[in-house]
């Protein structure tokens, strides 16, 4: 009973950490979000200042606050997704043949709760899946593996959570800038609708927002985009980590069952 208790504050305390990077990361973005969308309420307001902040501050508002907003707030929660994921995933990374060697020596003597000490007191999926296996030692090899797999598919589950998020918002970037793109060109031709001329000057205000916004959305999609493959790599790596450590257990159990067991 109090083995449970210590595993579920242990867990406990290892999604709490990790919520509070989150929240912190979380914070700092949207506080990067409120002053990117706030300095196009202030379209009004002529600036003196210089060099490319001025120049981007000067597309986001030439794009039109709307739209580019609305990209700007799809970057953040990217963003955000994509950093908690990040967090997460080096968070669950373990020494996998340290965990092993360390069970290893502890069945090699017969010290079944010993090895089952050190896969509980160690952090990350891996070890989890480990202490799920040692707790069925004694129902034999086809328990162990079949507790292996179903443990090690949570496990793998916890891992791809919230990606599909950062997918969404990498699809729904462009589509945003596309928004805006018809909607510039709609600008265009109601302006030569009411001036009842197609010269350049009169064009270029709705085209300019047309290119603007499909540029930003293009520009987040491809952001969001290197972050996704990099937290692919990432939970690949963890996943074959997995797959690997699973089956060094396995052994180790048939090693322990032909030496103790007979």
């Amino acid at each position: 009973m109090f083995k449970l208790i210590r595993i579920q504050t242990s867990e406990y305390m290892n999604q709490h950490t990790m919520k509070k990077y989150f929240a912190k990361a979380f914070l700092g973005l949207c506080a990067l979000g409120t002053s990117t969308v706030a300095f196009a309420q202030d379209a009004a307001a002529p600036a003196v200042e210089s060099g490319m902040h001025q120049a981007l501050k000067t597309k986001f508002i030439e794009g039109g606050a709307d739209f580019m907003s609305l990209v700007a707030i799809a970057l953040i929660f990217g963003l955000a997704f994509c950093l908690e994921r990040i967090i997460y995933l080096n968070l669950a990374e373990t020494n996998s043949s340290k965990l092993l060697k360390g069970i290893e020596e502890a069945l090699d003597k017969g010290d079944v709760e010993a090895a089952k000490a050190i896969a509980r007191d160690t952090r990350g999926p891996i070890a989890s899946i480990a202490y799920q296996g040692l707790m069925r030692i004694d129902q034999g090899v086809d328990v162990v593996e079949r507790s292996i797999v179903s443990y090690g598919g949570v496990q793998g589950g916890l891992l791809e959570k919230n990606l599909s998020w950062v997918t969404l918002f990498i699809a729904m970037a462009p589509s945003l800038g596309f928004l805006g793109t018809v909607v510039g060109m709609i600008m265009a031709f109601d302006k030569i609708e009411q001036v009842g001329d197609i010269s350049p000057t009169v064009v270029a205000g709705g085209m300019k927002v047309a290119l603007i916004t499909t540029v930003g959305g293009l520009i987040v999609a491809l952001i969001l985009q290197i972050f996704y493959n990099y937290l692919l790599s990432k939970l690949e790596s963890l996943l074959n980590q997995m797959e690997d450590a699973s089956i060094s257990l396995i052994d180790l159990v048939i090693k322990y069952n032909l030496k103790f067991k007979k």
